[in-house]
C-alpha cells in the first residue's frame, strides 16, 4: 500500500477540550495534527500495538513460532494442573 496522500477521520470535541488543546497546541508550538500524531502514537505504545511498518516488522520477526514450546522442555513432559481439593484426601479403593 503505498501513502500518496494521508487518510482523514474527523473527530469532534466538547468546547472545553478543544480550548486546552488549542492553548497547549499554542504553547507548545505544536499544529494540531502534530499533537494528534504524538497521542495515537503514545496510544499504541501502550497498548503495546505496533506504531509504523518499521516496528510492524520488527515484532514479526520476533514472534514465537506456532509449533514452538518456550515454557517446557522435551524431557520434562506434559505439566499437570493443582489436584481437585475435595480428592486429596481420599485413596483409590483396592478391587
Amino acid at each position: 500500500m503505498t501513502q500518496d496522500r494521508p487518510v482523514g477521520k474527523r473527530i469532534t470535541f466538547d468546547a472545553a477540550t478543544f480550548a486546552a488543546l488549542d492553548l497547549y497546541a499554542r504553547d507548545s508550538m505544536k499544529s494540531f495534527q502534530e499533537l494528534a500524531d504524538e497521542a495515537f502514537g503514545d496510544l499504541l505504545r501502550k497498548h503495546d500495538r505496533p506504531v509504523d511498518l518499521k516496528d510492524a516488522l520488527r515484532r514479526s520477526t520476533q514472534r514465537i513460532g506456532a509449533n514452538d514450546n518456550p515454557g517446557q522442555s522435551r524431557a520434562s513432559g506434559p505439566r499437570r494442573g493443582p489436584e481437585n481439593p475435595r480428592r486429596a484426601g481420599r485413596r483409590k479403593a483396592k478391587s
